[in-house]
């Protein structure tokens, strides 16, 4: 089937001469550039894809699709790993373009496009030694990740990308726009925060700012992965006294070919565990000696780090147009029988970019009550992510059922709950263990602002009725 197999209309020329940026068709330049996304399991076909520059572009491109019942997807970083920010046969809405970050150092504030990624964001605050919560991958939307929470190294000091949500300027279903605070439409801010975009289009980010850097002191420490189920102790031993000025990833992967390893290590499965002080470099110091005493590392270095650059650090663990799919879970803890299980599982790793992330909660993020905003899950100890990535289409159904399998054995451990930011395409039945308790209200908030359910390529919270 070929691209224009796919469309069943052109798209009117109302909605093209009422958007600034241009509406791209199948076999116009640049279409299959715009439709793409970061996975590359995701292949499909808009029958439009409407550039946005602004938001009279964004509610014309409603507009147009609520009055002729077309499927809306919203593409803000595209990097959602079930793909939701593309379809087949119906309007794309871009926002890419709309990626300014407007930074006010007085006030610590920044005014942030939906179309902006974290790489663009803390290029412009860290010039003025300001940041907030964002992803530990800098190619990741600002949209998405803080609409469905925002888990990054500074979330247990400042919590997470949507705590730090001062307000959101909002287009609805309707075509309306509107602005989103604790003080002006309060359930809809609600909402936005951690129950992702089932309730409008975000046109502006109002964030508030923290002194970070431009540098932080940071640990990556390397282990060979025979050593992993001692290292993986070592993890859970030192998160458990850390202050919440610490958050320390461990992972499993191969190593990525790239400078700052050494090449000998190039391709080596190992277990890494990668910190990051949100404070003064001095005082984090003594936070980090316990890495130059546990084990027998193949590569270590504790060392300030300019914060912009350890936010791209794993940028090139998986690189965009590969295939990847993900199964994750929350831990209430790291026992015996889940650190064992991890341990036995990544003896082999298969897929060349597939990575086991055991990421830290605690701190600021579980100080906040579970109902304060839609993200729930204020409890959780880590996520635990089985995020794997490999670029034969031939190896599809052994790396899927490898990754259910893995995941299907640490549910043991899990508390059933998961990170919506998480979800794969296929995991319909997790959405509402994705809003948790909170479920019943995003259900009501859908029905409020968006009935028909125009908004439904997400993690969706459908309307009742």
């Amino acid at each position: 089937m070929t691209a224009d197999d796919r469309v069943e209309e052109p798209v009117s020329g109302r909605l093209e001469h009422h958007i600034n940026g241009g509406v791209l068709e199948p076999g116009d330049e640049g279409y299959d550039e715009s439709r793409r996304v970061w996975n590359g399991m995701i292949d499909k076909f808009p029958a439009a894809i409407v550039r946005c520059t602004g938001t009279a572009d964004v509610i014309a491109a409603v507009d147009y699709a609520r009055e002729n019942d077309r499927l809306l997807a919203i593409k803000g970083g595209g990097h959602n790993v079930a793909g939701k920010s593309t379809c087949d046969g119906g309007i794309l809405i871009d926002l890419s373009l709309m990626n300014s970050v407007r930074v006010d150092p007085s006030s610590e504030t920044a005014r942030v496009g939906p179309g902006a990624k974290w790489a663009d964001f803390d290029h412009e605050a860290q010039a003025f030694g300001l940041a907030t919560t964002g992803g530990f991958i800098s190619t990741t939307g600002v949209a998405g990740l803080t609409l469905g929470g925002g888990i990054g190294y500074l979330a247990r000091k400042f919590g997470l990308s949507t705590d730090n949500l001062i307000g959101v300027d909002v287009v609805t279903a309707d075509g309306e726009f509107v602005h989103a605070s604790e003080a002006e439409n309060p359930g809809l801010f609600w909402g936005l925060r951690g129950g992702g975009g089932n309730l409008g289009i975000v046109t502006c980010f109002n964030f508030e700012l923290h002194g970070v850097g431009p540098e932080v002191l940071t640990a990556q420490v390397v282990h060979p992965i025979e050593d992993a189920e001692d290292a993986l102790y070592f993890y859970k031993e030192f998160m458990a006294d850390a202050p919440n000025e610490v958050a320390c990833y461990a992972t499993v992967a191969h190593v990525p070919e790239v400078p700052r390893f050494p090449e000998v290590l190039h391709g080596q499965i190992v277990v890494g565990l990668f910190a990051c002080y949100a404070g003064p470099v001095d005082k984090g110091r003594p936070e980090f000696e316990p890495f130059a005493d546990f084990g027998d590392p193949i590569f270590a270095a504790v060392h300030p780090m300019r914060y912009a650059d350890l936010q791209q650090f794993f940028d090139g663990g998986q690189p965009r147009g590969e295939r990847y799919y993900w199964k994750s879970h929350y831990l209430q803890s790291l026992p015996e029988g889940a650190i064992d299980t991890i341990a036995s599982r990544t003896e082999s790793l298969p897929g060349r970019y597939t990575q086991i992330v055991i990421e830290p909660m605690g701190g600021a993020i579980n100080e906040v009550d579970e109902t304060e905003t839609a993200y729930p899950h204020r409890n959780a100890a880590y996520t635990f992510g089985v995020f794997s990535g490999w670029g034969d289409p031939n190896a599809d159904d052994e790396m899927i059922a490898w990754t259910r399998n893995f995941h299907e054995e640490m549910s043991p451990y899990a508390t059933g709950a998961v990170y919506s930011n998480y979800l794969d395409r296929d995991e319909e039945e997790r959405i509402s263990a994705a809003y948790g308790e909170n479920y019943e209200r995003l259900v009501e908030l859908k029905e409020e602002w968006d009935p028909d359910n125009l908004f439904s390529l997400n993690q969706n919270v459908q309307p009742s009725s």
